[in-house]
This record gives structure tokens, sequence and C-alpha cells, in this order.
């Protein structure tokens, strides 16, 4: 190639990465939110009576 010249394109990325198969469209589910709520709850009900028996 003469200098100067600007090399040929490359191919792309399109075989960079692994292919995707599964690409989840919705947030998180309804347990895992309910348990997590669940567990903060807990833990504030046990810190509110604590704050109110001692």
């Amino acid at each position: 190639m003469p200098p100067g010249e600007t090399p040929p394109g490359e191919g792309g990325l399109s075989g960079a990465g692994p292919l995707e198969t599964h690409n989840p469209t919705r947030g998180w589910a309804k347990g895992p939110l309910v348990l997590i709520a669940l567990v903060v709850l807990l833990f504030a009900v046990g810190f509110l009576a604590y704050a109110v028996y001692v």
C-alpha cells in the first residue's frame, strides 16, 4: 500500500462477543421484591421495638 493511502475498512465488531440469547425486558420479579421488603420491614420493626423498650 503506498504511503498516504487509506487502509481497507475493518469487518466490524459483529463477532466480538458471545451471542446474547437471553435478554430480559422487564425489571425485577415480584417475589424477590416482596422478600426484600419483608426483610427490611422486620429490621425496622426490630429496631423500633428495641428503641421503645430500652
